[in-house]
């Protein structure tokens, strides 16, 4: 398909996917980007850009990591020609979604190009636990990385964010990294804050969770999810938000009393065509696929309003 044939297929006809102008950001509104994951079937930087743009995203969180739409090994190549397709079509680029865990070279090449095209926050990837292994020696290790990582980060003034991934990683309890950000005591890595997997893992008691971690919050992530049973075993399914068991009320009104003014990236894990897994090919038309993205970012929109945030 090529670029006039895809802008045909998925925008034309659409008054909400049209493109325009975007007006100046008023006090209060909130800036929202979107986890570049769901479109890996985009190849292109500029039809990326555009097709964000039309949904009506401040900008993108990109994926700079094995499989995403930057690829580690070509970072000083090919970041720089995103960067520029994201600013020609009006949107930031401030975060993207890396694999980092560690302050090596590689991740020395993709802090030291990002901080060059202005990009100042990244998430980290994720520390499993061994469960064969005695689990506070790991936590006090994964710690000492991410005390590097700071180092590394305070060199290129970026922002790590590491975020609170339900299970069996460092961090889905918050009291993990909550205790290791008071010990590295930088403002160069933070915690990506995400309400789904904060329900997910600490139930009723997400709320103590958030209240302890809030200082070291350096971004939101959005979705929602509800539990199913499948071959008698629970788990988490992915929904469009305010469908699921996230507690949004009172979410909205503790980002309120904090002050959370921070970058916000969308996230959507429900079935959406393979697309929320990354897919490169989707099994449903690229315009249902916007149409689902496009009602959460209303919807989150509208609470984000209502909360007089």
């Amino acid at each position: 398909m090529n670029r006039r044939e895809f802008i045909g297929t998925t925008l034309a006809g659409s008054a909400a996917f049209t493109l325009q102008a975007k007006p100046p950001v008023a006090a209060g509104t909130p800036q929202i980007y979107v986890f570049s994951k769901m479109f890996q079937w985009i190849e292109g930087y500029d039809q990326l850009a555009e097709t964000i743009a039309g949904l009506g995203f401040n900008g993108i969180d990109l994926t700079v990591r094995p499989g995403g739409h930057v690829l580690p090994e070509r970072v000083e190549e090919d970041l720089p020609k995103a960067v520029a397709a994201f600013k020609k079509h009006g949107l930031a680029a401030p975060m993207m979604v890396t694999s980092i865990l560690d302050a090596d070279a590689q991740s020395e090449r993709i802090l030291k190009t990002a901080q060059s095209l202005g990009i100042k926050h990244y998430r980290m990837g994720w520390y499993p636990y061994n469960m064969k292994q005695d689990i506070a020696p790991q936590s006090t290790a994964f710690g000492q990385r991410m005390k590097a990582v700071a180092a590394l980060n305070e060199k290129y003034g970026m922002v790590g964010h590491y975020q609170n991934h339900s299970g069996n990683y460092h961090g889905a309890s918050i009291w993990d990294v909550y205790e290791q950000f008071q010990a590295i005591k930088s403002n160069a890595i933070g915690c990506q804050y995400d309400i789904n997997h904060a329900t997910a893992e600490a139930g009723g008691s997400w709320e103590t969770g958030f209240r302890l971690i809030a200082p070291h919050v350096k971004s939101i992530a959005i979705k929602d999810f509800f539990w199913t049973k499948k071959n008698n075993k629970w788990g988490k399914q992915g929904c469009p938000l305010g469908e699921g068991v996230v507690n949004w009320p009172k979410y909205m009104e503790l980002l309120k009393q904090y002050n959370i003014q921070l970058p916000i990236t969308m996230h959507y894990e429900y079935p959406l065509g393979g697309a929320e897994n990354g897919a490169k090919k989707l099994s449903i038309s690229s315009q249902e696929l916007l149409t689902a993205m496009k009602k959460d970012l209303v919807l989150f929109k509208q609470w984000w309003t209502e909360a007089k945030l």
